[in-house]
């Protein structure tokens, strides 16, 4: 019998009118509403799912909550497909689980018949993870409902029910940390779990989140507890030092993942967050070991959980012992001890302390042991680097991979700063800047780990073109990403006249995508392969901006007034630009326009229109344009990276500069857009 659903009616019989769950966006549920629909809801699936598992892809909400509790209750193995999966991941996942179904929420009508063989599991898997790990086709880890919950009953032992208040999930749909450590544990303790949907939050896009919206949605839903990686409470912390603002109602923050640098535990503690560092892995069902109250040993990953002991092999490697998952698919259980591969220590109160891992050292060339962990936290303390990615074994010292954390971020001052901290054979001695480490482009894990077999494949040596395209255009992204218009569009916070607005100017730019194709193929009738691959974006792209018009009318606008309209000054600007550097003999340029329209209009889809969408409330025919481009728009960008491997440097120096002109106009265009005007559209 479930102890997590024996918990849900114990809190509907003693306090049957307390919130468990808050959607936001919908009316909430009290305990005894909550237990009673998992009550109806748990025989039905079991019928429906008998001998099988049972996928969920879906948002935060009240679906997703009932879903997971009905499937645990049916003894139902369970296989979350997290959003930032990518498709091959996604597919890879499915076929190895062999689940029955997809479910996208509570109703008949959101299930997805799979038509796969089914996978034989390991006996009372309840869960099925895909970690992401190193490579683009993991494994699937099976843990069972009894583990699972021991773990989050010890969570609330370590935490005190008294932090059982309004937990806010933050983590993407799908991440065992915050099933386990914040669904479960949240509801085993009788507080609220607070659900919106992702956008809601600020993390349409979880990868490049909108920290200021983040921040005031915090306050704004009075949240006590929260379950962050390092990424996110960097982006935190550092909206909160800009703007001066303090989240006073926060009484527990949770921080797991990977390595928190030290002097960002500082800073979160100076602004008075109750930052508590955790340590955990997949096998362990989450969470192995977390700082108490006191926070006074800063930095330390805290003491085992009540259910877990830790100890040190000769080496330093930690092993654990305690339960652990039920094995892989098709694979053995492992065996107790349970050798993580991170290197760490215990001090004299039985905090652990996590160093490094014993399988990413760095052996330079001075016979020197390095761990990259150590050099990336003194990099990361840096606040204009935004992420690192040290290497260098066989080298005479580290190198290292950069993301600037803003358009004007100073990554050499910022390397100089960092190796002030290092001992000198640990110093970074050469550094490169790069794009952004992501789920999307297999070099993150979703839990904010890097995966750093995929990033020496990818990044290291000679990157293939497309690649040093988005390294080199990396920060003229980020400018065009901070245009408030942007922002406010990813976010969903715009208004009915102002997506129209956008959509007007949209049409204006999209209306000249063929000819200007065209133009650029007349340019370029001695390459036949670029005439074949203009003809095929042609064939595709023609009549989009009558999809545009058609959206206009959906959202309530006037079409045939938006047709007829003079476009704004900032995008004619961009497109007479298109118009005169093919004019002027260099029409393999025009691959820089499709490469910023075409990226950006992916982030625009997956993120903005469903954002936008939800706040309005518009029917899915509003969104026509933005919602094909998504999917279109991704098989393209895999199209044009094999287009622009196969250039020679003089195509891409052309290439790479109309990418940085065409990023500041067509930020230019949206920043032409009025975000408060005074009417609404007729």
């Amino acid at each position: 019998m479930s102890t997590l659903l024996e918990a849900i009616r114990d809190h509907a019989r003693r306090t049957p009118g307390q919130v468990a769950v808050d959607p936001v966006t919908t009316p909430p549920l009290t305990y005894a509403a909550l237990a009673a629909r998992v009550d109806a809801l748990a025989p039905q699936l079991a019928q429906e799912f008998a001998g099988g598992a049972a996928a969920l892809e879906i948002d935060h909400g009240a679906d997703e909550v009932m879903l997971e509790l009905a499937l645990l209750e049916a003894g139902i193995p369970v296989l979350s497909l997290p959003a930032f999966f990518t498709s091959e991941q996604r597919r890879h996942a499915l076929h190895s689980s062999g689940v029955a179904a997809i479910l996208s929420g509570v109703g008949a009508d959101r299930r997805t018949a799979c038509p796969l063989r089914p996978v034989p599991l390991p006996a009372g898997s309840a869960r099925i993870t895909f970690t992401s790990g190193s490579t683009g086709a993991p494994k699937g880890v099976c843990l069972s409902a009894g583990h699972l919950e021991q773990v989050a009953a010890s969570v609330v032992e370590a935490v005190g029910v008294e932090h059982a208040g309004r937990h806010l999930a933050l983590l993407p749909p799908g991440i065992l940390l915050e099933t386990v450590a914040g669904l479960f544990a949240t509801l085993m303790a009788g507080g609220t779990y607070v659900c919106p949907p992702q956008s809601l939050c600020g993390l349409g896009d979880p990868f490049r989140p909108d920290f200021v919206a983040l921040a005031a949605r915090i306050a704004e839903w009075n949240i006590t507890s929260l379950i962050l990686v390092p990424e996110l409470l960097a982006g935190l912390v550092s909206a909160l030092e800009a703007s001066g603002g303090l989240l006073l109602c926060l009484s527990l923050v949770a921080v797991g993942g990977a390595r928190v640098p030290l002097p960002l535990l500082e800073r979160a503690r100076g602004l008075g967050l109750p930052v508590r560092q955790g340590y955990g892995l997949t096998e362990c069902g989450s969470v192995v070991s977390l700082e108490d109250a006191a926070g006074d040993a800063i930095g330390s990953a805290g003491r085992p959980l009540s259910h877990m002991a830790v100890r040190l092999a000769d080496d330093g490697e930690i092993l654990l012992d305690g339960p652990l998952c039920l094995g892989e698919i098709g694979g053995a259980p492992p065996v107790s001890p349970f050798a993580t591969g991170d290197i760490g220590r215990i001090d004299a109160d039985g905090r652990l302390w996590i160093t490094g891992r014993k399988s990413n050292l760095i052996v330079t060339a001075h016979g020197r042991n390095v761990s990259p962990e150590w050099v990336e936290e003194a990099l990361l303390a840096q606040q204009d680097i935004a992420q690192a990615f040290v290497h260098g074994d066989g080298m005479p010292f580290p190198c290292a991979l950069l993301v600037p954390a803003s358009t004007n971020a100073d990554l050499s001052a910022a390397v100089d700063a960092a190796n002030a901290t290092l001992p000198a054979y640990a110093r970074v001695a050469t550094w490169r800047q790069v794009a952004h480490f992501t789920p999307q482009n297999s070099r993150l894990t979703g839990n904010g780990r890097l995966r750093r077999a995929e990033i020496l494949r990818s990044c290291i040596g000679a990157p293939d073109r497309f690649t040093q395209l988005e390294d080199e255009t990396v920060r003229e992204r980020l400018a065009f990403l901070a245009v408030p218009q942007v922002r406010a569009g990813l976010a969903g916070s715009i208004s009915r006249v102002v997506y129209i607005a956008y959509l007007t100017q949209a049409y204006h730019h999209v209306k000249h995508t063929v000819p200007l194709m065209q133009a650029a193929r007349d340019g370029l009738m001695d390459r036949p392969e670029l005439v074949e691959a203009l003809d095929e974006y042609i064939a595709e792209e023609t009549g989009h901006e009558e999809w545009i018009l058609a959206d206009i009318a959906a959202a309530g606008g006037d079409a045939n007034a938006a047709r007829a309209s003079t476009p704004h000054p900032a995008t004619k600007a961009m497109v007479d630009h298109a118009y005169g550097r093919i004019a002027a003999d260099d029409p393999v340029a025009f691959f820089g326009m499709v490469y910023v329209l075409e990226s950006v209009s992916v982030a625009l889809a997956t993120r903005g229109a469903g954002a936008v969408a939800e706040r309005l409330g518009l029917p899915p025919q509003a969104f026509t344009y933005l919602t094909s481009h998504g999917a279109l728009d991704q098989s393209h960008m895999k199209f044009f990276a094999g287009l622009v491997n196969g250039f020679g440097e003089a195509d891409m120096a052309s290439v790479r500069r109309m990418a940085r002109e065409m990023f500041a106009l067509f930020g230019g265009m949206f920043a032409a857009i009025d975000l408060e005007p005074d009417l609404e559209p007729a």
